[in-house]
């Protein structure tokens, strides 16, 4: 992690992460909504049966953008590879060094209101890069695996959705298991946005650095030339 920039701006996000977060951003929201609606099904709507597809539409748009979320997530994963040193940090945790565990304490007293004295980060901070990992990439991957499991039952033996990821029900137990952790995870990320979106927003005012700018343009904007 460095915090000390002597530039007034620095490339960061190329364009296949910043669209990948849009994409992402739009894919939560899209799978939070239709997803809980799934879980709390709509009242009856009155009206000719062949006229009304409401909750039908409903779960396509879920499995759809469920099948974005995971070709996107599958090309992120590509473009850590291949993109810069901030498209890897996503994946990575720097948690041998030292100073690594210094500046989270200091991230964490930063959001606790108990320090006065923002740092600033080419990429994430300690703090924000424990949670997208936890949050976006592990909490992401077992969204898309439960997801794929319950779809699997529909797919039926035989399916690919069932050959890939059918294994998952009899090793957690039953599908009722499987569909708890998945709508568990719905409020974890769902909380998770909310966060993200005051940290994002609370940073751009208080802290020394652009944080939603950089996500549009890809450059971070630094507010002074301190340490």
């Amino acid at each position: 992690m460095e915090s000390t920039i002597k530039r007034t701006c620095v490339y960061v996000y190329e364009a296949p992460v910043r669209l990948w977060h849009w994409l992402n951003a739009l894919c939560i929201v899209v799978l939070g909504i239709t997803g809980y609606l799934i879980a709390n099904p709509l009242p009856t709507i009155q009206g000719e049966p062949n006229t009304l597809f409401v909750m039908g539409y409903i779960r396509f748009f879920h499995f759809a953008f469920a099948y974005i979320f995971t070709f996107a997530f599958i090309g992120r994963i590509y473009w850590a590879v291949v993109g810069n040193k901030h498209s890897r940090e996503l994946f990575t945790l720097p948690i041998f060094k030292k100073a690594y565990w210094k500046e989270l304490g200091h991230e964490i007293q930063w959001y606790l209101f108990l320090t006065k004295e923002p740092k600033k980060y080419v990429g994430h901070n300690p703090l924000a890069a424990i949670f997208m990992i936890a949050i976006i990439v592990v909490g992401g991957l077992v969204m898309v695996l439960t997801g794929f499991a319950l779809y699997a039952e529909q797919a039926g033996p035989g399916s690919w959705q069932d050959s890939m990821f059918g294994w998952l029900i009899p090793m957690v137990g039953q599908s009722q298991d499987v569909r708890m952790w998945h709508h568990w995870g719905l409020w974890i990320i769902t909380i998770f946005v909310l966060l993200h979106i005051y940290a994002a927003v609370r940073e751009d005012i208080m802290s020394r650095q652009s944080l939603v700018s950089t996500m549009i343009s890809g450059w971070r904007f630094f507010k002074d030339d301190r340490d």
